[in-house]
């Protein structure tokens, strides 16, 4: 197994004619949980996009499990879950899974287990479009579980989840990377950085902080998350 999974040198992206990403360089370990951390607006869902190999207007280099990200032997190897439910909605669940199982080889042995690891068992009857926004995100992770990628792009994938649905996801994440695969989780909630083994911090395009959890505590003199990222933030700025 390579060292990096993800490694992203000289990054500068423009959206729009604004300079969302000014200039990044940042890699992902292997079989990893890596956070990826900050308010709205600071670049995360960007520089998500460009791992997965779909913004455009990107100079620099992003390379994705030894190949530049995007390429056609990495679709089978990357998933990317977005913010927006990437399922139909005019599906039930396990319609929805059945037809993403037929496109990746998958049996529905593979489907229920897909829907157990999401708490989404006693729904697979259930119309999509009739789900809450946090369930049809879940939706979209069951999906991506099928494909049995080498490495996970999820972008807000707890948004609107009540806690015990957090836990049980992030005890997911781990047995993922436990398992050799590769997770980059983004999020805006500063106590999931916690559950990370290491952390990266975003404020308006800009990498502040690259670390594991409590190297960010030790850094910032706080045992708060929340609280380090203000400490970094306002040291970044000054």
């Amino acid at each position: 197994m390579m060292n990096n999974a993800i490694e992203v040198k000289y990054l500068r992206v423009e959206r729009g004619g604004n300079l969302v990403i000014p200039q990044l360089d940042v890699t992902i370990p292997s079989g990893s949980v890596t956070g990826l951390l900050g308010p709205s607006g600071s670049g995360k869902t960007t520089l998500i996009r460009c791992m997965a190999g779909i913004q455009i207007t990107v100079r620099g280099t992003v390379t994705v499990l030894g190949e530049p990200a995007g390429t056609a032997v990495n679709r089978a190897r990357v998933a990317y879950v977005t913010q927006s439910s990437s399922v139909y909605s005019d599906l039930t669940v396990r319609q929805n899974l059945d037809y993403f199982a037929a496109l990746c080889g998958s049996s529905e042995a593979d489907v229920d287990r897909a829907l157990e690891a999401v708490g989404l068992t006693s729904r697979g009857g259930s119309l999509t479009g009739d789900m809450s926004g946090g369930e049809r995100t879940r939706v979209s992770l069951a999906a991506a579980l099928l494909a049995d990628p080498d490495v996970y792009l999820l972008d807000e994938p707890t948004v609107g989840l009540d806690p015990v649905l957090r836990r049980d996801l992030w005890m997911l994440f781990k047995e993922l990377a436990a398992d050799g695969r590769t997770l980059l989780v983004s999020s805006h909630v500063m106590d999931e950085a916690g559950r990370c083994d290491r952390v990266l911090l975003m404020r308006d395009g800009e990498l502040i902080a690259d670390a594991t959890p409590d190297e960010l505590r030790s850094a910032a003199g706080t045992n708060d998350l929340e609280q380090a990222f203000l400490v970094l933030a306002e040291r970044s700025a000054a």
